[in-house]
């Protein structure tokens, strides 16, 4: 590895960070996230919800198991969560480029480099995930040299456009016809659906799925404000006055509550990580999950023909919903888990069952 060239984090409370670079070489600004995942960070840095993230790695060591190959399986790529890398920066505490894993053909910073990703390495990410945790999540950016730019705040913009399929795509040759709208969804959640004998159809988040004919209508993840997709909200409206089966995970909790009324929020720092515990509603059951967003829904705002189904045992907060009486029901957290724990996976087979018993009546 040549020596690195110095370069600086800086949040936009003016506290800064100096390291070293690594990846490409540039200036970027976004929000600044941290996720404090041990493993995983070939899916995380592929996940469409970090989009316009700075994200920062807690694990003090990463790189170490370099990353896969582009090995293609059921028209998706295997070891990856999308077709591209989605961060605008990544912060960690250690870097090394003497990867060693059965299945790696490149470096972390080769891989940064091809989608033109700086990164920064050798600063305490500990303390800056204090700073996070205490002041909440902050933009920042990361600068080369005397570079100057703007602080960025993509909140402000649609973050589900920039990602979301543009045409529609078909998955499979399953019974159960699912139509999936891609907010940003995660490879996993369409390898999960294909598992339990389906066809899946991807459409773009704006795309009017209310004239089409499906056993199933399934709400992705996604990065940014759930209030930024009307079009998504305005559509879900129309589809919970019938009783076609819904499920929405992630940004999908978000915007299922927003069409039937309740209002969301942002966290203070959002729940980035992969042992979020969650208690499903009734029951003392509780299930560790991979989550990965900064909204979330006021449980207070939801009408009276919808429930809370799961909440999270660290803060209290929204981890899912469902309605009383029609087939309709979401999680906040990643039941598909790419990477993390799998413990609710068994939802999506909730999701068929639903589809089932309504085709039959």
């Amino acid at each position: 590895m040549e020596k690195p060239t110095g370069i600086t984090l800086i949040l936009e409370d003016g506290t800064t960070f100096n390291g070293y670079a690594f990846g490409y070489a540039r200036s970027v600004s976004g929000e600044v996230v941290f996720n404090t995942a041990m493993t995983g960070y070939p899916e995380s840095l592929t996940d469409p919800s970090y989009k316009g993230q700075i994200l920062v790695l807690t694990y003090p060591i990463i790189g170490n198991y370099g990353v896969p190959d582009y090995v293609r399986e059921d028209e998706m790529l295997k070891y990856f969560e999308s077709y591209a890398l989605h961060i605008t920066g990544l912060v960690i505490s250690d870097y090394t480029e003497d990867y060693s894993h059965w299945n790696s053909k490149k470096s972390l910073g080769d891989w940064l480099k091809e989608f033109k990703i700086p990164g920064i390495f050798g600063i305490d990410t500990r303390a800056l995930t204090k700073i996070l945790r205490e002041r909440g999540t902050m933009l920042g950016k990361i600068i080369y040299g005397d570079e100057t730019i703007e602080f960025y705040d993509p909140n402000k913009d649609n973050l589900v456009q920039k990602v979301s399929t543009v045409e529609k795509k078909v998955y499979g040759k399953g019974k159960h016809r699912i139509l999936l709208v891609d907010c940003g969804v995660k490879y996993n959640i369409i390898r999960n659906l294909l598992k339990r004998n389906t066809t899946v159809t991807v459409v773009p988040w704006n795309y009017d799925f209310t004239t089409e004919e499906y056993d199933g209508l399934f709400i992705s993840n996604g990065p940014g404000d759930p209030k930024e997709c009307t079009d998504t909200i305005r559509h879900l409206r129309k589809a919970i006055a019938g009783d076609i089966p819904i499920y929405g995970i992630c940004l999908g909790n978000q915007l299922l509550a927003l069409a039937a009324g309740a209002d969301t929020y942002k966290l203070k720092y959002g729940h980035r990580s992969h042992n979020q515990p969650v208690l499903l509603k009734d029951t003392n059951k509780a299930y560790i999950t991979s989550q990965n967003h900064g909204f979330a829904i006021n449980n207070d705002t939801l009408p009276g023909d919808w429930e809370p189904l799961f909440t999270n045992l660290n803060d209290n907060t929204n981890e899912g919903m469902r309605h009383i009486s029609k087939p309709f029901f979401s999680t906040q957290f990643h039941p598909e888990a790419s990477s993390g724990p799998t413990d609710t996976e068994f939802l999506f087979d909730r999701f068929i069952e639903m589809i089932e018993n309504h085709t039959k009546s």
